[in-house]
């Protein structure tokens, strides 16, 4: 018998989830390494490493292609990750779930595809202020391209976004992106709010679910989106291997990406055609180890429990924020919703007047690991009205003690910088 949701114990035992990532038993200048950069790309397991190694030294071969035994192993395995993916965000079909190399090319994929078949001068895109370049640039490409129209949707004082003339802004609108995450604020957007009110305007939506799909649970039937996109680096995987979700019947209308092997049914002299869905936009040999060990990486995280990820991401995040600002007070501002239901583990800070390049350097000598920069949102850093903030993004390795070490960090390059000469 399933117990109730209020007995199920969603704690994680972190030191055993730490023990599965080789790279975390490291130190630095002395000091255990303090992970804190997930938002860029989040650590690998052993499982997922030892995924990779088995292709490689077991059935190194090319999919689709060859009859003999490894490379029907390959094919099947390949395949096998491709419905864990269709499993883990609740897709209708595997036929719907396309490998790309990256979260970016699939967003390219649907600005390049079905918007240059779809848009011309006259359309509008609806896109918001908390949008990284991935969901920036490619509509922009378009707009100077088509003459497209590209609108703005503003945010709140708090970060979150600002839906008070949401109706109206999308009035003549053909296509809506939105990220379900900020990548700068840890804002979570309402999804399928936004795409009730899209399809209400009778416009598509595509969700950039980078920042989401890792730390949640995803169902994009629940959401009701038409196209989104996720990148396997943030959730364990391999770098080099994303997805892009799509409506069969969206797919299906839009013509190839990329053209070459595997895309094509038939090439004659005079044309081709091309392939069914998925392997209509998977052109040439695709990224098989790193498709693999993207299975594995959902394994794992499946194993964990999305719901139990979710709890500990709530928790350690409402612990972050309390520790940091009881001890720097003033000195210190995370920018982004302070509501932790609304938000996800990432903590954009400004301290003191450190630059946070020299934050970030100050942190490293202690073995925290943190990000610094405009983290590909340069838009959102002009509303904020900052060039750059210091970023510790959370994940199901850290626990209260990386917070504290951060804390101390933070008071470290305080009193370093304090002390230096003008």
């Amino acid at each position: 018998m399933t117990p109730p949701p209020d007995s199920i114990d969603m704690s994680l035992d972190t030191a055993a989830i730490k023990a599965d990532f080789p790279l975390l038993k490291q130190e630095v200048n002395g000091q255990p390494i303090v992970y804190l950069d997930s938002g860029a790309t989040s650590q690998k397991p052993r499982q997922v490493l030892d995924t990779l190694d088995r292709y490689y030294e077991e059935i190194n071969a090319n999919v689709h292609r060859g009859a003999y035994h490894i490379a029907e192993q390959a094919t099947s395995a390949m395949e096998d990750a491709r419905e864990a993916v269709q499993r883990f965000i609740g897709a209708p079909s595997s036929s719907e779930i396309i490998f790309t190399k990256n979260a970016t090319e699939a967003i390219n994929l649907v600005a390049y595809s079905w918007g240059r078949a779809n848009l011309t001068e006259g359309d509008a895109i609806l896109i918001t202020a908390l949008e990284h370049h991935a969901n920036i640039v490619p509509w922009q490409q378009l707009a100077a391209e088509r003459g497209v129209e590209i609108r703005w949707l503003p945010l709140t004082d708090d970060g979150r976004l600002d839906l008070t003339d949401l109706d109206q802004m999308l009035d003549g609108v053909s296509l809506f992106a939105f990220s379900a995450a900020s990548n700068v604020l840890g804002t979570l957007t309402p999804v399928r709010q936004l795409a009730d009110a899209a399809h209400g305007a009778g416009a598509l939506c595509l969700v950039d679910a980078s920042q989401a799909v890792p730390h949640m649970p995803t169902d994009v039937t629940e959401w009701d989106c038409d196209f989104m996109a996720f990148t396997g680096h943030k959730m364990c995987g391999p770098t080099g291997v994303g997805v892009l979700w799509g409506r069969t019947e969206l797919l299906d209308a839009m013509p190839p990406f990329l053209g070459g092997g595997e895309m094509i049914l038939n090439v004659t002299r005079e044309g081709f055609v091309p392939n069914e869905l998925p392997w209509k936009f998977e052109a040439g040999t695709p990224p098989i180890a790193e498709i693999i060990g993207l299975g594995s990486a959902i394994t794992y995280l499946e194993a964990i429990g999305m719901d139990a990820v979710r709890a500990h991401e709530v928790a350690l995040t409402d612990y972050a924020l309390r520790t940091l600002r009881e001890r720097h007070g003033d000195d210190l501002i995370i920018h982004g919703p302070v509501d932790t239901t609304k938000r996800g583990g990432v903590l954009s800070i400004c301290y003191r007047d450190v630059h946070p390049h020299d934050l970030s350097q100050v942190l490293d000598q202690r073995g925290i690991c943190v990000r610094a920069g405009h983290h590909c949102a340069k838009p959102l850093m002009k509303l904020l009205g900052v060039g750059a903030t210091a970023r510790a993004s959370l994940y199901i390795y850290n626990d209260e003690s990386d917070v504290d070490l951060l804390s101390d960090g933070l008071a470290e390059a305080g009193d370093f910088f304090s002390h230096q000469p003008d």
